[in-house]
């Protein structure tokens, strides 16, 4: 089964691919394509058939096939929007993309048709609020979340009904959760067994859990962890989140102290515990883990390298294995099955 890795470039305009050896972690670069307009976040369908890239600098969306047996790429359209995406995802049975616009105060629903082309006009334009970081459903594709972050956002995480059948998003209720403290909720990840979301903060360095309950949808906080090692005192904020198809461990990058937080999950409450420190490429924007769990890939925003980890299964710690150099500005990395 080849695994084919997605890296998006926004200072050089490219997205590279990579095969990936899943007994090694080790990558094989397969080429690159041109993205004008500066690709920044990515989206796969559920059946793995077709890629969505958000190219910020040129506020559209454009929509790829996917090879089945190679990976290969080929455009086959693309849709203008009123701002640029941050974020992009879409809904559990891949009939509508996702996404989250910071600067824009809105979370947007496209269509996707029967070949697998993102189109408008969107079935949902809805301002929520500056600061708008990411949007996802949830496994039973009932419920919708955009958290926002603090400072320049109200920090809080918007709650939705969605109606899978009309991409249609109702406010819940309540329409909102707000952490008592400035965290700044930014990106967030599912339990692949339980009712448990994690949201990275990014302006509290920290992780924060939440149980959902799967009668309303409604999220509720139950324990918040440092991202940071006891006494850092400099300037950091977090970014994405990721966690092992497994459950067992969990990963959020620091930026600024330049590290990946490692936390074993508790597999009967979700509860998280702090296993270490690595160190990484300078800004890990952008990371992800592979569909077998057992390799982590982080990109340095600065450095325009990709740092390649084996994930210890019994600990959940990371050792280093190789680096690559991506190119300027990596912004996204992600990994699919064929």
């Amino acid at each position: 089964m080849p695994y084919l890795m997605y890296v998006t470039l926004q200072g050089d305009d490219k997205m590279l691919t990579f095969t990936m050896n899943p007994d090694t972690g080790y990558l094989t670069p397969q080429g690159s394509i041109d993205v004008p307009g500066g690709p920044a976040p990515l989206a796969i369908d559920p059946a793995r058939r077709f890629l969505y890239v958000g190219r910020r600098g040129a506020c559209e969306v454009s929509s790829y096939r996917i090879a089945p047996q190679t990976g290969e790429l080929t455009l086959i359209g693309t849709v203008g929007l009123e701002t640029d995406p941050c974020f992009m995802a879409t809904d559990r049975s891949g009939r509508f993309l996702l996404s989250a616009y910071y600067e824009g105060q809105t979370a947007a629903v496209h269509p996707i048709g029967g070949d697998g082309v993102a189109f408008g006009p969107p079935i949902e334009w809805r301002h929520t609020a500056r600061g708008a970081h990411a949007f996802q459903t949830d496994p039973t594709n009932r419920y919708a979340f955009v958290p926002h972050i603090a400072g320049r956002g109200p920090n809080e995480i918007r709650q939705f009904q969605f109606d899978a059948e009309t991409g249609r998003l109702t406010p819940n209720s309540p329409p909102a959760v707000q952490p008592e403290q400035p965290d700044g909720p930014r990106h967030f990840c599912f339990h692949p067994h339980r009712d448990i979301l994690y949201f990275s903060n990014e302006q509290g360095c920290s992780v924060t859990a939440y149980h959902l309950d799967p009668a309303t949808g409604t999220l509720s906080p139950f324990q918040t962890v440092s991202t940071l090692p006891e006494g850092y005192e400099g300037s950091n904020s977090c970014a994405q989140i990721g966690i092992t198809p497994s459950g067992a461990f969990l990963y959020a990058p620091n930026r600024g102290h330049n590290s990946m937080a490692c936390f074993a999950v508790d597999a009967g409450s979700g509860l998280l515990t702090p296993v270490g420190h690595v160190p990484t490429e300078p800004v890990p924007r952008a990371f992800c883990i592979d569909p077998t769990g057992n390799f982590l890939y982080s990109a340095g925003l600065e450095s325009g390298r990709l740092a390649a980890f084996r994930i210890d299964q019994n600990a959940g710690t990371l050792t280093p294995l190789e680096l690559y150099t991506v190119g300027e500005r990596p912004m996204w990395v992600t990994i699919l099955s064929l």
